[in-house]
């Protein structure tokens, strides 16, 4: 990389510091899911309990 021109450099050196923010984030984003896979799965669980026995409501969008 030395022989690169400085601009090169510079260039490279930015990409790389992107490359690894962005694996820095998937890291944090997989360690969150993997925290939260468990209650996801027994939200959805429980939602399609609730379609079963008819307790479910349908959403209205404009009430958001």
């Amino acid at each position: 990389m030395e022989s690169l021109p400085a601009s090169l450099q510079e260039r490279v050196t930015d990409h790389l510091r992107e490359y690894i923010n962005d694996l820095q984030d998937e890291i944090k984003w997989d360690n969150s899911f993997a925290k939260s896979q468990s209650k996801l799965v027994a939200a959805a669980r429980l939602a399609k309990q609730e379609i079963a026995e008819g307790k479910a409501v349908a959403l209205d969008f404009n009430q958001l």
